[in-house]
This record gives structure tokens, sequence and C-alpha cells, in this order.
């Protein structure tokens, strides 16, 4: 007679399988940040790591942003990238509804203020609770190399 199957060793034995779905999720709040956002995916997929773009606005449709946080886990993810501009919501309000690690890419636009200073304070002043890792100003390859850490890739 064998012995059952624990939940443990199941989950290891699918950790263990190789599967074709994103790992790292990259997430922005407007079109028109996708040119610089597409560097992280660029970065990702040189250095061999499955990824997905969405674009999705915290301030305009935060249903469907806390929807996508809280089923990352659940769909593979592993990390969450998160670019945005101005208030640059978006990386907090992806933290705040996941456990996964949130790597905020602050972003300038024609109304940034000083250079896109506004967008990184946003980012690295997150409350006690809702951690977000935030990279330089415009610089997403950082994030994605970031992430490749963080996955130990």
């Amino acid at each position: 007679m064998t012995e059952p199957t624990t939940e443990t060793q199941l989950e290891t034995e699918l950790e263990a399988l190789p599967v074709d779905a994103p790992v790292v999720g990259i997430v922005m709040g407007s079109k028109s940040d996708m040119p610089v956002m597409e560097k992280a995916a660029k970065e990702l997929t040189d250095r061999g790591i499955l990824n997905e773009i969405r674009v999705m606005s915290a301030h305009r449709d935060p249903d469907m942003v806390a929807e996508y946080a809280k089923n990352a886990r659940m769909r593979g993810l592993k990390v969450i990238i998160a670019g945005a501009g101005l208030a640059a919501a978006l990386p907090g309000v992806v933290a705040a509804h996941t456990d996964l690690p949130v790597i905020g890419v602050p972003l300038t636009s024609s109304m940034t203020v000083a250079g896109g200073l506004d967008a990184l304070l946003s980012i690295a002043q997150m409350p006690p609770g809702v951690p977000v890792a935030t990279v330089g100003v415009d610089n997403p390859k950082n994030a994605a190399a970031l992430a490749a850490r963080i996955l130990n890739v």
C-alpha cells in the first residue's frame, strides 16, 4: 500500500513541471507608457523570463487593478512591475492587493514635475505594510533586472 501524497509534496512536484506561463507581470496606467515599459519586457525576454504586459489605471479602473493583483499568484506570477507617472498610484494599489513583490517604475510625462520627481516620491513613500521597491525614473530595464534577481534567475 502506498502512502497518500501530501499537499506539500504535490505542490513541490507541480512547481517542478515546466510551464509556459508568465512569471512577471508588467502593468502601466496608460497606453502612452508602453514605449518605455516595453523595455522591461525586452530585458526579461532577453533573460528568458516569461512576462505579460497590461494597461490598467489605478484611477480610472481600480476594480480591474485590484482583481489583477489579487489573482496574480494564482495565475503563476511571482513579481509585478508597475510603471506610473504623476501621482503614480498604480504600484501602491497593486501592492495593496497582493503579497507578491512589486517594483515601481516612476515615469515622466508632459505634465510631470521636476523630471519625474513627483512619481518617484509617490512610489517611494508607501505606508507601512505596503512595500514597493522603486527604481530610477524611466528605468524599467532596472526593474526587470531586479525582478530577475528576486526570481534568482
